[in-house]
């Protein structure tokens, strides 16, 4: 192994020691329990910050994942697509203890997207004509409405990635590259979480899919949990 990384801190607590505060936007990486930053999403919980913005696909089940910061209530609001494995998220929404932005997944991505890219808004016809619209300005093109979407930053960005080098560079295995590219980019300050770390150079630049310009921090954690969020098993004989 080369040099230490400047990058590399030895867990997640010590990665996020001197990053958290009350009221912080996080952009969170994962589809359901698939490629989320377990040991990172853990640091931040038995941290206590509160009043946190979450900008994720879903809030984790009820016990794991981001349901772990909704147990804890650590999240004042909530940007994502669905939250329907998780009952004490729908249980605090309906009480008025958090608030729920639903937004189209593929306008969540392209959100997040936009935020990494330097483009404050953009249109799309995803949700014209639907409650996703309500307060949002709409123009119409070459006789198609559309919505106006804003672009989502985050204070910070946890992602989770399969492999990096010492430079940062990342690269996901499979489903779970998911929303972490898009997520680390909307980040002031991304921290990545893999479960591999190389030399740089061990890398195929062309096997590369988010360059380490993105990523700041790096910690490593060779045995995540990968819990399953809902297993379904085929019946003997079918």
């Amino acid at each position: 192994m080369s040099p230490v990384s400047r990058k590399l801190h030895p867990d997640a607590r010590h990665a996020l020691s001197d990053l958290l505060a009350d009221g912080q936007t996080f952009a969170v990486g994962g589809f359901g329990l698939c490629g989320i930053p377990e040991a990172l999403i853990a640091a931040v919980c038995d941290s206590g910050i509160r009043g946190l913005t979450v900008i994720s696909n879903n809030p984790g089940t009820e016990s794991f994942g981001l349901g772990q910061w909704v147990q804890q209530r650590q999240v004042r609001r909530f940007v994502g697509s669905y939250v329907g494995e998780n009952k004490e998220f729908q249980r605090q929404y309906l009480a008025g203890e958090i608030e729920l932005e639903l937004t189209p997944q593929g306008s969540l991505a392209e959100r997040l997207r936009a935020a990494g890219a330097g483009i404050p808004a953009f249109f799309t016809a995803t949700g014209y004509g639907t409650v996703v619209a309500e307060g949002k300005e709409t123009r119409e093109f070459e006789g198609r409405h559309y919505v106006l979407e804003k672009a989502l930053h985050a204070d910070i960005a946890l992602v989770k990635a399969w492999k990096a080098d010492t430079a940062g560079n990342l690269v996901f295995r499979r489903t779970a590259r998911n929303f972490n590219p898009v997520c680390a980019k909307a980040g002031k300050v991304c921290v990545a979480e893999v479960e591999e770390l190389v030399d740089v150079g061990d890398i195929d630049p062309d096997a590369v899919h988010l360059p380490g310009i993105y990523v700041d921090r790096i910690v490593v954690n060779p045995h995540p949990e990968k819990r399953i969020d809902v297993l379904m098993l085929r019946e003997e004989g079918h």
